[in-house]
């Protein structure tokens, strides 16, 4: 895992001041503590920090091949460079390293931008071939590592995260107002667009390539399968098949020459996991967890269940609420944009637990996608199945009244029967989009200021499009839309917040071979009945203790409702009610009011809601205003008599796995690496 940036200047006769290109490379030196490089070649400059994981002696970068008229910055693994090694060495390339960097050069030699179609991992990757002025920009298949460019009128910028792209210093903070429908409905952007003005990601599966002659075009080199494309066998034929594949995506995926383990929550996956790298490591596995001190939101006594179950050397942490929101603002400025789940200030937690003894982690996301694992693939299965009766006999004025009724109910009921079939109507998007949004569509009218929501913008346009392109049931399409938009923010917390503490992340269920192979499987052998991801379960059966087996899924608890309603209000006070937030201007005061009002009193659960908001206006304070994590730390505790610092001990008195006196990453450092933000506290992203 490394950091990787760059700066390519049309004018070929102008140079890329180095300069710049240190500033980027510093802005992302918790990528790469293990060593730097740069290379300027003209218009053209290269930028790498490298966290050492396969030949750790070699593969320094930037990586030039035999005659020094191609180079390559690369973060991620390629896990099939082994095997691609032989055909290119047979083709003539000479190899000075174990790294599967520099196979990336030699396909590139043989194939061009094709050779992207070959590579099997986790990547994103810049080339600059210097005998064609040709620049390639390419990302994996499934975005599980980042990419963001930013082209102005002379020249194009890139890196790992926004805040290297910033640092350059040609493009300013400003927030792109176009994107909040999406994010208040989904949590996360699934289009180009970030949350910045003229800052774009490259999408998974894309290359983006420049010459004089042609200019920036970006293209996509791959589609993943569609669902259910082939004969299922028997449940037994398609279990025995899946347990050879997993066996041999996690063996690809602990290629290295560091020490690794796997973080446990608990659950079916991470255990699963662990459990077979056991199987395929002579040592014991190390493994991490975390967890609260509230028992609902405490799944340690699994975690630690699935660490005795194989053997493992384990490890845990206890997460304090002030250790939580005295990070966030860090946490923040290492996203780059608003934090869309609770749950990534804890996994940063845990990595740096794990980065006290390993450096490489292996984790469980992907596998609720691919294996339909999440509870509202099922509850919009059966409110299909059984709605349609109901929406064909009841016309719409009992439709109407009965949703009416819903609202009358107790909210301990009423949260439960707004998602049924009685209180929706019929197609998908509300099925699915609109049943499982955090601001739905009547929410987001209320609260969006007209001139935000006056564009009419379709929160959904890419989900939707996702889904009309796939085949077969409703169950499969569901699935194919996740694995193309929502994994991806999962993936992007995944990715940054490891790397905020200097860790690499792996996630073998998304090894592209399994990922076609599951991902061709009818859905029905995934979900039956009541039982989310059936053919995994019976997959990994003799490997994972029966109590995780049999247990609900949690999706990794987070307090956060529960400490905004009490001790941590003033975070709501400042960040949601606040006059600086309310003088941007983006929502409707009285809205936002009624929802802060209305969870603090307990009559409603706005947790997700007041997240968003929260987030979203630390990432405004820090990213366009020039703050830094104390100043946003400051204000909160202006507002409050509570003391916002880390505790260096558990509740409990127990001393924590970690030095919780050691201070976070401190993003004040991007101050000297960004351009300085403008005074206003408003910007017109149409400017």
């Amino acid at each position: 895992m490394c950091g990787i940036a760059g700066i390519l200047k049309f004018d070929p006769r102008q140079r890329v001041e180095e300069q710049r290109l240190l500033r980027m490379r510093e802005a992302l030196s918790h990528r790469g503590p293990d060593g730097e490089g740069l290379m300027v070649d003209g218009p053209v400059g290269l930028a790498h920090r490298r966290l050492a994981i396969v030949d750790v002696d070699a593969g320094r970068q930037p990586m030039c091949n035999e005659d020094g008229s191609v180079f390559v910055v690369h973060n991620g693994e390629i896990y099939n460079h082994a095997q691609l090694r032989p055909g290119l060495e047979a083709s003539g390339h000479r190899y000075r390293s174990r790294c599967d960097t520099e196979t990336i050069l030699h396909a590139y030699e043989e194939e061009g931008a094709n050779a992207v179609k070959r590579l099997l991992g986790m990547f994103a990757f810049a080339i600059w071939d210097r005998s064609n002025r040709r620049l390639l920009l390419a990302r994996d298949r499934l975005g599980i590592k980042p990419l963001y460019y930013a082209c102005t009128d002379t020249e194009l910028i890139f890196a790992s995260e926004i805040k290297a792209v910033l640092a350059a210093g040609s493009v300013r903070p400003a927030f792109n107002e176009h994107v909040l429908p999406e994010f208040l409905a989904t949590r996360f952007v699934s289009t180009e667009d970030t949350f910045f003005n003229g800052i774009r990601k490259l999408l998974p599966a894309h290359v983006l390539s420049w010459s004089p002659a042609e200019g920036i075009g970006t293209r996509r080199y791959w589609h993943l399968s569609v669902a259910a494309s082939r004969p299922a066998g028997t449940m037994q034929s398609e279990v025995d098949g899946l347990r050879d594949r997993l066996e041999a995506a996690v063996h690809s995926h602990l290629m290295s020459d560091v020490p690794l383990g796997v973080f446990l929550s608990g659950g079916l996956d991470s255990s699963a996991l662990a459990a077979l790298v056991a199987r395929a490591i002579k040592e014991p596995v190390r493994t991490f967890a975390v967890g609260f001190l509230d028992r609902d939101a405490n799944e340690l006594e699994f975690a630690r269940l699935a660490a005795k179950s194989v053997g493992a050397e384990h490890r845990d942490v206890v997460v304090t609420p002030e250790q939580y929101f005295n990070a966030l603002p860090d946490l923040v400025w290492h996203e780059d944009e608003p934090i869309a789940f609770p749950s990534s200030v804890p996994l940063y937690f845990v990595s740096r637990l794990a980065r006290e003894h390993v450096k490489v982690v292996l984790t469980g996301e992907g596998a609720d996608e691919l294996f339909l694992g999440y509870n509202r693939y099922r509850v919009t299965l059966w409110n299909a199945r059984f709605g349609s009766a109901y929406w064909a006999i009841a016309p719409q004025s009992l439709r109407r009244r009965v949703r009416d009724l819903v609202e009358t109910l107790p909210e301990s009921i009423a949260r439960y029967a707004r998602r049924a079939f009685v209180a929706l109507e019929p197609g998908y998007r509300n099925l699915f989009f609109e049943n499982f949004a955090v601001f739905p569509e009547a929410f987001r009218r209320r609260l969006l200021a007209s001139h935000v929501s006056s564009g009419g913008l379709d929160p959904y346009v890419v989900q939707a499009r996702c889904y009309e392109e796939g085949v077969g049931t409703m169950l499969e399409r569901m699935g194919r839309v996740d694995l193309q938009t929502y994994l991806q923010e999962l993936l992007m917390k995944q990715d940054q917040m490891s790397m905020a503490s200097s860790i690499e992340s792996r996630v073998p269920f998304l090894d592209d071979r399994l990922v076609e192979h599951v991902a061709a499987m009818p859905g029905r052998l995934k979900l039956r009945g009541w039982t989310t991801k059936a053919v995994l379960r019976a997959a990994v059966r003799d490997l994972v203790p029966p109590a995780i087996l049999a247990r609900r899924k949690m999706g990794f608890p987070v307090p956060v409702g529960r400490w905004l309603r009490g001790s941590f209000w003033p975070v709501v006070e400042e960040l949601v009610l606040g006059l600086r937030a309310r003088s941007r201007g983006f929502f409707n005061p009285n809205t936002v009011r009624q929802l802060a009002d209305e969870h603090r009193g307990g009559h409603a659960r706005h947790d997700d809601r007041l997240w968003l908001l929260i987030n979203l206006e630390i990432w405004h304070r820090i990213f366009c205003e020039g703050e830094t994590s104390a100043d946003v730390l400051r204000a909160i505790r202006a507002k409050s008599s509570r003391t916002f610092y880390a505790n260096p001990l558990g509740e409990n008195g127990r001393p924590l796995a970690i030095d919780e006196r050691r201070p976070c990453p401190q993003p004040a450092d991007h101050r000297r690496a960004l351009p300085a933000a403008s005074s206003h506290r408003h910007h017109d992203p149409r400017a």
